[in-house]
């Protein structure tokens, strides 16, 4: 097989290289990635050792640079982790989130039906169905998005389908719960949290800190990928759940205690506008279909993860400078917050 990756340097792309390269070694990837700000080459180091794999600097909403890739490389399969991800940017920064997450995908698909490719796995979010208060999202629930990041996931889920249902194009979108591990970048919740307390920095909690999130650890992620991508049934969605529900307070005040840092380092904050009060996800139909469940356990997961950022803590720095710290000293400064 040969597949094309986009997004491949970022978090869970990145991941899932490794765990493709490792699994499928004889296996040809193309990794398609424009290194934005939270896209590092660092995530891949040593990939370009391995027989196989190439790596293209390219943004998937230039058609004609990406209808080059596809004509040479000609790819099988398509999985698309391309995405602007974080709510808190896209709440002032919307453009570049629909340029990427909807004309970007919509280049893809075009490609993708023009050089013949066998799977387009798309991969989405749970927060496209926006918040729920008791029980489970299935993937029939109605989506309704609360912010411009969502929405902008929603409306290419939306595209993605429509090419299954008008031109036959064999596509299947995963929507995952938040992710975890090894390789996030730290504008997100959980390596925030982990670097701001091993530098005894103030952890901002958003309201209460009560919102609830379920918590998968990427490796489960990427085996369940691996296997829509295999086995998953043109046109269906699947929900790609930990099983792991925690309030945001739980989680900062588990890895304080583990890092044997105050409490004191919490400071509530102005909350978001929009903000989510909880996801949760029915992984009925990918544990019943594919025979996925999770593996790690929340306790196991945030262990092997911060004991990682331990390890790395010169791969964390780096990403304290430039655009990152650039748009956040604007931001804080929007919400009337100091900067952390």
């Amino acid at each position: 097989m040969k597949i094309l990756i986009t997004g491949g340097c970022g978090f869970i792309g990145s991941n899932f290289v490794r765990y493709f390269s490792a699994k499928y070694p004889s296996e040809k990837i193309l990794n398609v990635d424009k290194l934005t700000y939270a896209g590092n080459l660092q995530n891949l180091q040593g990939m370009d050792k391995r027989k196989g794999y190439r790596f293209v600097k390219t943004d998937i909403a230039s058609a004609r640079k990406m209808k080059d890739i596809f004509k040479n490389f000609r790819p099988d399969a398509v999985v698309n982790f391309a995405a602007e991800t974080h709510v808190d940017r896209s709440i002032y920064t919307q453009g570049v989130f629909l340029k990427t997450n909807f004309i970007g995908v919509g280049v893809l698909l075009n490609c993708a039906l023009e050089y013949g490719v066998e799977k387009f796995v798309h991969i989405s979010t749970d927060e496209v169905y926006g918040s729920i208060t008791r029980g489970n999202f299935r993937e029939d629930s109605v989506l309704n998005p609360s912010n411009p990041y969502s929405a902008s996931k929603a409306a290419a889920d939306g595209l993605v389908l429509a090419y299954y249902k008008t031109y036959g194009l064999p596509v299947v979108i995963t929507r995952s719960s938040n992710n975890y591990g090894p390789y996030q970048f730290p504008e997100k919740f959980i390596p925030l949290v982990i670097f701001n307390a091993m530098e005894n920095k103030k952890i901002p909690v958003y309201g209460d800190g009560l919102q609830v999130r379920d918590w998968l650890f990427v490796e489960d992620n990427c085996r369940a990928i691996d296997l829509v991508l295999r086995g998953g049934k043109a046109g269906e969605i699947y929900n790609i759940g930990g099983q792991h529900e925690r309030a945001n307070i739980q989680v900062i005040k588990r890895i304080l205690k583990i890092l044997h840092r105050p409490p004191t380092l919490i400071e509530h904050v102005k909350d978001r506008p929009g903000h989510d009060r909880r996801y949760a996800l029915s992984i009925s139909k990918i544990r019943r279909q594919l025979g996925w469940q999770p593996r790690v356990s929340f306790e196991s997961g945030i262990a092997k993860t911060m004991r990682w950022y331990q390890k790395n803590r010169g791969w964390l720095k780096n990403t304290q400078t430039g655009a990152y710290r650039s748009f956040y000293r604007k931001y804080y400064s929007k919400l009337g917050l100091s900067e952390t």
